[in-house]
């Protein structure tokens, strides 16, 4: 995993301590605006439940996750949805979005930092996703109550036909994703 050195020769830096170089700021708003507006893209991916949606706004962190580290990735994912509580007042929804990212990301990065070969990639990737769904159904059974209409057990009883198949395969499809284009982007922005 590539990440920039806080020594790098940046003549453009903006903190010499914590090597966040004008180049680095940059990419990370360039990172934090494509989430965002990949947040205002929803696809059906799960025809039992068609109000459940998917937006790759996650694959992006998950992205910057890879390229700059989990702390990254984790900072894109918060600022892109808090962000987006601007625009769509649904602070119930963006707490969900941010757990469902960063349980994905985190583990998944760091076990790929451990191993960065192929079988770490996917263990990091199959860890990831393990942790993301059961912090999707735990905060399932606590948030969706508080904002919808469905009480505690009308979750409970959605957790094996709609809850866990709808985010494995949210999580399947943004890591299978971010898998083919971490490379490309990596060497794209030459870290």
């Amino acid at each position: 995993m590539a990440t920039i050195s806080p020594n790098s020769h940046d003549t453009h830096s903006t903190s010499v301590k914590s090597g966040w170089s004008t180049r680095r700021l940059a990419i990370t708003a360039f990172f934090c605006a494509l989430s965002f507006v990949m947040t205002f893209v929803k696809i059906p991916i799960f025809p039992p439940a068609p109000y459940l949606t998917f937006d790759p706004s996650g694959i992006v962190s998950f992205v910057a996750a890879y390229v700059f580290g989990p702390s990254m990735g984790v900072l894109v994912c918060v600022i892109t949805w808090v962000v987006r509580t601007l625009f769509s007042f649904n602070p119930y929804g963006h707490i969900m979005a941010i757990l469902a990212t960063v349980t994905l990301i985190v583990p998944a990065v760091l076990v790929c930092r451990r191993s960065p070969d192929t079988k770490g990639l996917i263990a990091g990737m199959v860890l990831g996703s393990v942790v993301s769904v059961a912090a999707c159904v735990l905060g399932n059974i606590v948030i969706t109550p508080l904002y919808t209409a469905v009480s505690v057990p009308d979750v409970i009883a959605m957790i094996v036909p709609i809850l866990i198949p709808f985010n494995l395969l949210k999580a399947i499809i943004s890591c299978i994703v971010t898998a083919l284009v971490k490379n490309p982007v990596t060497k794209a922005i030459g870290s």
